[in-house]
């Protein structure tokens, strides 16, 4: 009964307890009902305060990241404004290098500053935008952060802005150039140079730095032509003018160009691949081409064509070798100096001066013969029976073109211009031209010859002129290139015409004393003396004629005068001399003996080898080997310049 008493108990409790819990359900109920329905409006302010915290988050990540960069900005906006007092100073005491390093700092200055200025840029920015975005924000908050950022903005053009025009590091530059400009034109070959050369090809001034280069070398080798007093390159040369009135310059000009090439334009090619060749070899060579342009070298080597346009003569040939000779020597330094692209316009010049001097010196060199040919119907030989000027000119001028110093040039000469115009070389072309000189010198003697109405005169002046002849070719380089077989000839005609001299001449006198008929009579009689006093007469009479007419005769050549003497010494006097041996008696003791003995052998021997020494009021030439050819030249100059000129030849 206990038992059912206390579960009846508990059971009531449980009853009260339910009632009681279902009161308070009801309760909730209504309260979550209320809570249900104001549950929207809290979700809402919920999110708001979320975003709102969310956005502060980010301005202030955002600011706290654009901090370091402005920091920064502004310790190397306050170095930059360090640095432009020292810049707008200019070099302090010419050092260049001291403000290059400003310079440099100011550059790696501007570079960090733009930099760092473009990372503070873009978080401002993106709190700008994060502002403007937030309806809560400060206004006067937001315009201080734009203008921050304008400011920064500002900051970041500072680097273009000193770039341009009038920017600070633009005329710093510019005082960078300036310096440059002097130290290139004092000490090129300082180390400093190239530093300057590179910190203004990083600026994109390389082009700058090779004009103040081209500029300040251009003056300095300019000044240095000046020195060497080129004011015949302001002659004017025509057609018309003898080469003669150049020469002088022409000389000159030819240790000018020497000069020129070798100690001022070579110097300056060194020094522009040092300068420039580890910023291109294109560079270089522009540089140094272009100082050759400017230094008046160009000019120097015009003076050269002009010369070439002289009026053609015999003389001009030698002066158109000599020329040849110049650049011929100069030819290994043309190549190097001026062999690449950049030179152009110097390989142009120099090409069209060579063919000129080419085409010039063969063209009057194979005229020559010709040139002999003309001279054979304008003038006419000498009337003493001496070797004709132009024979004199003609042989001295082929020696003087054999000399070592013309002979090898006018061999190239000759090849080049058969190579230009055949494209093969004829290896006995210079003996082939002197022998068609020498062949119309020889008819131009043989044509002389018929003028004279004296065939002794006629015959003296051939042996004369082929004795001169082979002479000046025996022994020397001219008989060398002529071969022996030339020189064999002028013998046998040399031998010929003595003898036809001899015949029509002295050869009379041995025929006068003839002893025919005298063995006939015995001695002592009568009509022997008066035979022997006959050829006596006729001996002396025909004597003193030939020698009144050959007395004014002349051979030039001393050496050459007296193997003539001693040709007709050898003719007469042993047959006189035998002659008075075996028959003077007859007349000696009879009246008046010396009408017939007038000479003993030794007078008359004496006045023989005084024949032929009167000299023409003419300019004597001689052989000799050692002679100089400056020496040479001025006696062709002074006798046959005018005489002997290349004209044009009428067919």
């Amino acid at each position: 009964m206990d038992k059912l008493l206390a579960a009846r108990q508990c059971l009531r409790d449980s009853l009260e307890k339910s009632k009681s819990v279902a009161s308070h359900i009801d309760e909730t109920k209504s309260t979550l009902q209320k809570i249900n329905k104001n549950l929207p409006l809290l979700s809402t302010e919920l999110r708001s305060t979320y975003t709102r915290k969310s956005t502060l988050c980010a301005i202030r990540e955002h600011a706290d990241r654009a901090f370091g960069p402005v920091a920064a900005v502004l310790k190397i906006y306050d170095s930059v404004r360090g640095l432009e007092l020292s810049l707008m100073a200019g070099p302090t005491g010419g050092d260049i290098v001291g403000y290059l390093s400003v310079v440099k700092q100011l550059e790696e200055a501007l570079v960090f500053l733009s930099d760092n200025c473009g990372l503070a840029v873009q978080w401002m920015e993106d709190m700008v935008k994060l502002l403007d975005e937030n309806v809560m924000a400060d206004d006067k908050y937001i315009l201080n952060v734009k203008k921050s950022l304008r400011i920064l903005l500002e900051m970041k053009a500072m680097e273009a802005h000193a770039r341009l025009n009038g920017g600070l590091l633009t005329e710093s530059l510019n005082k960078v150039e300036l310096g440059f400009r002097q130290l290139v034109k004092d000490n090129p070959r300082n180390s400093q140079v190239q530093t300057i050369i590179e910190r203004l090809k990083a600026n994109d001034r390389l082009e700058n730095c090779m004009t103040i280069f081209v500029d300040a070398r251009s003056s300095n080798a300019r000044a240095a032509l000046q020195e060497l007093n080129l004011s015949y390159l302001e002659i004017e040369i025509s057609e018309s003018d003898s080469i003669q009135k150049f020469e002088e310059h022409t000389i000159q000009w030819g240790k000018h160009m020497e000069f020129a090439v070798k100690h001022i334009l070579q110097p300056e090619c060194e020094l522009c691949k040092s300068v420039f060749e580890k910023f291109g070899l294109e560079s270089s060579l522009g540089c140094f081409a272009k100082i050759t342009a400017q230094s008046g070298f160009l000019e120097l080597l015009g003076f050269g064509t002009r010369v070439t346009e002289a009026k053609k003569d015999a003389i001009k040939l030698l002066k158109l070798l000599d020329i040849f000779a110049i650049l011929d020597n100069l030819r290994v330094d043309f190549n190097t100096l001026f062999g690449s692209k950049a030179c152009l316009e110097i390989q142009h010049l120099t090409r069209d001066l060579i063919k000129r001097v080419v085409d010039g010196a063969c063209e009057i060199f194979k005229e020559l013969s010709l040139q002999v040919e003309v001279q054979r119907y304008n003038m006419m030989p000498p009337s003493d029976g001496s070797v004709p000027r132009l024979v004199t000119f003609v042989t001295n001028y082929c020696l003087m073109l054999l000399k070592d110093e013309y002979r090898l040039k006018l061999s190239q000469v000759l090849s080049i211009h058969q190579i230009w115009h055949t494209k093969k070389t004829h290896k006995g072309i210079l003996r082939e031209e002197f022998r068609n000189i020498l062949n119309s010198l020889e008819v131009n003697l043989e044509t002389w010859s018929k003028t004279f109405e004296d065939t002794a005169l006629s015959y003296f002046f051939l042996m004369n002129n082929y004795i001169h002849l082979y002479e000046f070719l025996q022994g020397t380089v001219f008989g060398d290139v002529m071969g022996e077989k030339l020189l064999s000839g002028y013998k046998q005609k040399i031998r010929n015409y003595a003898e036809s001299y001899l015949k029509n001449s002295w050869g009379k006198l041995p025929t006068i004393l003839s002893e025919d008929d005298l063995i006939l009579f015995s001695p002592g009689r009568t009509s022997t003396q008066e035979l022997v006093k006959k050829r006596l007469r006729e001996f002396n009479d025909t004597f003193e004629e030939i020698y009144k007419n050959q007395s004014e005769w002349v051979v030039t050549d001393n050496a050459l005068r007296e193997k003539a003497c001693q040709l007709i010494v050898h003719a007469v006097i042993p047959t006189y001399r035998s002659y008075i041996h075996n028959y003077s008696y007859l007349v000696e003791y009879g009246s008046s003996p010396s009408k017939y003995v007038k000479y003993s052998a030794s007078s008359l021997e004496a006045m023989l080898n005084s024949l032929f020494l009167f000299q023409p009021n003419i300019t004597k030439f001689a052989r000799s080997n050692s002679s100089k050819s400056n020496h040479l030249m001025g006696k062709l100059r002074n006798v046959v310049a005018n005489q002997f000129r290349v004209v044009p030849i009428t067919t």
